[in-house]
């Protein structure tokens, strides 16, 4: 466990993607299957949506949570976010991997602590 937090989750942008990529389901899955498994996670399943006339949104399911894109082709641009639980997935080497696969030239990234409970609030609040 990260310090006393259950998961890391990094949310990317990647941008000056390169077009053709970013339209290519099975490109777009390969390098996200890929990238699971460089990171240490256990797939456990997957899905992706090519949209017309362009664009790709996808999930794959790991058995530490989970890693999403959703791509707009047009702009080059993908937002990728890594969810990993435990100590043996390092959600940062799978953003990498597909920065380089993707043919990034920026990417801008954060990465949020999940479930710290010693931070949690007294009581439930729900956004309206």
């Amino acid at each position: 466990m990260q310090g006393n937090a259950l998961g890391r989750h990094v949310l990317a942008e990647l941008f000056g993607c390169r077009t053709e990529l970013l339209n290519d389901r099975e490109v777009i899955r390969n390098v996200m299957l890929t990238a699971a498994k460089k990171a240490g996670a256990e797939v456990v399943g997957d899905f992706f949506h090519q949209f017309s006339p362009h664009g790709i949104s996808g999930v794959v399911v790991i058995s530490e949570s989970h890693l999403a894109i959703h791509t707009w082709p047009e702009h080059g641009y993908a937002a990728v976010d890594v969810f990993t639980c435990g100590d043996t997935v390092d959600p940062w080497v799978a953003c990498r991997y597909m920065v380089d696969n993707f043919h990034a030239t920026n990417m801008t990234a954060n990465e949020v602590r999940r479930g710290i409970f010693d931070q949690a609030p007294a009581r439930s609040e729900v956004a309206s």
